[in-house]
């Protein structure tokens, strides 16, 4: 039986970026959840608009923006 899991809060729309030095991303929807209860989030690039996933878990670690 397939089972809904409702996606945790994830800060949409927030400039993010990858540790202290890294390229900055807008946060997005999640879109699934993993097997060990992270879930996958897209992010877009914000330089070059590019998108792609990345987990909750390591994007709440990250800080915002400068």
């Amino acid at each position: 039986m397939l089972q809904m899991v409702a996606p945790p809060p994830v800060p949409v729309g927030r400039i993010k970026s990858f540790g202290a030095f890294g390229p900055k991303y807008e946060v997005g929807q999640a879109l699934h959840p993993l097997e060990n209860g992270d879930w996958m989030v897209e992010v877009k690039m914000v330089e070059s608009g590019e998108t792609t996933e990345y987990r909750l878990s390591h994007l709440l670690d990250d800080p915002e923006a400068r």
